[in-house]
C-alpha cells in the first residue's frame, strides 16, 4: 500500500526529481515559474556608489518591480543606452560609471515612478 504522503527524489535514470511537478529538476516547470517580481514601495531608486569597488563608480538601480528573467533583459538594454558594461546582483541592476541622469529620463520613459537617492 502506497502512502499518499511519499513520493519519488531521485532516479537513476533522470537524476533528481521535483517534488511539486515529478519531473526531472533540469526539466522541471514550476521552479521557472517561481520568477517572483520584488515586493516593496513601487518606486524605482537609481543611485550613485563607490564602496567596495577601488574608487570607481556605478550606478544603482534598485526596486523594479520586474520578475528576474525581465530584469536581465532590462539591465542589458539600459547597458546598450549607457554604452557601457554592467550587471545584475540580486535584484540590483549595476550600470558602470555615473549615468544617473541618462537613466532617469530612460526609466520614466517606460513608465515608472523614479527617484533619485543618495548625493
Amino acid at each position: 500500500m502506497r502512502s499518499s504522503n511519499s513520493s519519488l527524489v531521485y532516479s537513476s535514470e533522470s537524476g533528481r526529481i521535483c517534488p511539486k511537478c515529478r519531473k526531472p529538476v533540469d526539466g522541471c516547470i514550476c521552479r521557472k515559474q517561481t520568477g517572483v517580481a520584488p515586493s516593496g514601495d513601487g518606486v524605482v531608486r537609481v543611485g550613485r556608489e563607490t564602496k567596495g569597488r577601488k574608487g570607481k563608480g556605478v550606478t544603482l538601480i534598485r526596486g523594479v518591480p520586474l520578475p528576474p528573467a525581465e530584469l536581465k533583459i532590462l539591465a542589458k538594454e539600459l547597458k546598450q543606452k549607457c554604452g557601457t558594461g554592467g550587471t545584475l546582483k540580486d535584484g540590483v541592476i549595476e550600470i558602470q560609471g555615473d549615468h544617473r541622469d541618462t537613466l532617469i529620463d530612460l526609466l520614466k520613459a517606460k513608465g515608472w515612478t523614479v527617484k533619485r537617492s543618495g548625493g
